[in-house]
């Protein structure tokens, strides 16, 4: 599904070099994601740290990044602005005990029910969201304030030099691997813009716009350990509740199917409930270092991963170096040009990307094409976590649909004049209405036999249509007889219940899903 660079083993230097590459595309996501949620740009800064340490050592995908996310980001901004960051801080602990729960009762599985289409849907609507997110950099304030493209000779050096970063980025790994391309782009075209006095806009001149103050740096402290100053009342529980559930739903299904992404890519398995609780574990640690969460990040992962980076001190080495930025060496991150690091994620857009989505539609069936298609749009038009739920419900119900066709039913007469039924396919909610129409009540001899040896009923939907056919047959004064029905079928039959025909010997052992079973 993807290609990139092959590395011929994991090394340290490889994850070592790989990280600070991260590192470096961090700083502007960290900080953008931070005025979305509508909190200081540190805020984003401390979580793009302890999510990435300690997802990187508790995680169960070695070689994943996550941080401060844009689909976390836009979920609390609401409640920044309605009730203030300390409620912020509360809803991620709350989302992160929601998150550990999750892995503690190894949900986690449940991601491997995602079918492909939707998958791919995923990762073509997250590649088309880095790539708008990035056009956002090539706009600078004017005199009132307000962003604006830029004009002239800044937008063709700027095109210029991400067109630089790009080249270097995709050539380099032809000549040697021994150090990432990503990092050589960035360190190459930052020495370029500082010793030709390039005037283009850089990570600091990034800062100021956004926040709105000429003195703004990255410059900072280690994060504080301070518990969230709110009531501990059920009004708080009832505020931060709905955002807690949405947080933590959001973060797990982006990290999981990113995880299940670089399984694809490194041919390994990550550990699902293991990612879950690393997950947890790290936003409950954020909301008590006034750090405002997040989770996994497909970009930064993509980076990693094409950067020669595998293990876990891919992520450790992010996370620290990320943190000597904002400690020492702040300066010197801030000469950084945002055109290296908008170039930087262009490539991780063509690499996620899934151009092989335009053959597919003329090689996959139409309603795979369809929720492909369905995904990426209302990825980039609403959320990832919506998106993914909408795929996998249409996809259950085109799976419906097409299984609701397989039901037949083959007749024939018997020496004792009696009409036998031979019902082939599962008997379910989606078939029940074909089930009906196989039988000719009226034309029917006064015997008939229902045969369900080649048959399965599945739910209380098709024991409602057995009971119906047996209505029907009773209505018109005729005999109904049901043969090779489970003893959960019998158990729920209620009119239908005198006509099964019991066969210890031949009769199939199977359950039903009803809840009066249950």
């Amino acid at each position: 599904m993807f290609e990139f660079p092959k590395f011929p083993q994991h090394s340290v230097k490889n994850d070592v070099l790989s990280g600070l590459t991260v590192a470096l595309a961090l700083v502007p996501e960290a900080v953008a994601f931070a005025f979305v949620a509508g909190v200081d740009p540190m805020v984003g800064l401390y979580a793009a740290f302890i999510m990435g340490l300690l997802t990187s050592i508790l995680g169960g995908r070695p070689g994943m990044i996550s941080g401060a996310t844009g689909a976390m980001a836009v979920v609390m901004v609401s409640l920044v602005a309605q009730h203030g960051v300390q409620y912020l801080f509360a809803a991620v602990m709350l989302a992160g005990l929601i998150q550990v729960s999750a892995g503690v009762f190894k949900l986690g599985k449940f991601i491997r029910m995602v079918p492909h289409p939707v998958m791919i849907g995923f990762v073509n609507g997250l590649a088309i969201v880095i790539f708008l997110a990035q056009l956002g950099q090539f706009k600078a304030p004017d005199a009132s304030g307000a962003l604006v493209w830029l004009q002239g000779e800044q937008m063709f050096l700027m095109l210029g030099l991400v067109a630089i970063t790009m080249a270097i980025i995709h050539f380099l790994p032809k000549l040697t691997t021994s150090v990432p391309s990503s990092l050589v782009a960035i360190v190459s075209v930052t020495a370029a813009v500082v010793l030709l006095d390039l005037d283009t806009r850089n990570v600091v001149d990034f800062l100021r716009s956004m926040s709105g103050d000429e003195n703004a740096t990255l410059a900072g402290t280690l994060p504080t350990f301070s518990i969230p100053s709110v009531p501990f009342s059920l009004e708080t529980l009832y505020i931060i509740l709905p955002y807690a559930l949405i947080l933590a739903a959001v973060g797990l299904i982006e990290s999981l199917l990113t995880l299940t992404v670089i399984d694809e890519m490194t041919g390994t398995r990550g550990r699902g409930n293991r990612e879950c609780v690393g997950q947890g574990v790290a936003n409950v640690t954020c909301s008590v270092f006034g750090a405002m969460g997040g989770c996994a990040m497909i970009g930064q992962s993509m980076i990693n991963v094409n950067s020669g980076g595998r293990g876990r001190l891919s992520g450790i080495m992010a996370a620290i170096a990320l943190l000597c930025f904002i400690l020492f060496t702040s300066s010197l991150i801030e000469m950084i040009p945002l055109a290296a690091l908008v170039g930087v994620m262009f490539m991780v857009v063509i690499g996620t990307f899934e151009w092989a989505t335009f053959k597919l539609a003329r090689r996959v069936p139409k309603k795979d094409f369809f929720v492909i298609v369905l995904v990426t749009v209302v990825t980039v038009m609403t959320d990832l976590a919506i998106a993914v739920i909408v795929g996998v419900i249409v996809s259950a119900l085109m799976f419906a649909w097409e299984h609701a066709k397989h039901i037949f039913a083959a007749s024939h007469i018997n020496e004792q004049g009696s009409k036998i039924y031979e019902v082939n396919g599962p008997l379910f909610f989606g078939s029940v209405a074909n089930f009906l129409e196989l039988f000719d009540t009226q034309n029917d001899p006064d015997d008939v036999i229902v045969d369900f040896g080649k048959s399965r009923v599945v739910d209380h939907s098709a024991i409602e249509a057995i009971d119906t056919l047996a209505d029907r047959y009773n209505k018109a004064g005729k005999t109904l007889h049901l043969r090779h029905l489970s003893h959960d079928c019998q158990a729920l039959l209620t009119k239908a219940g005198s006509l099964v025909e019991i066969n210890h010997i031949e009769d199939p052992n199977y359950k039903v899903a009803d809840d009066l079973l249950g």
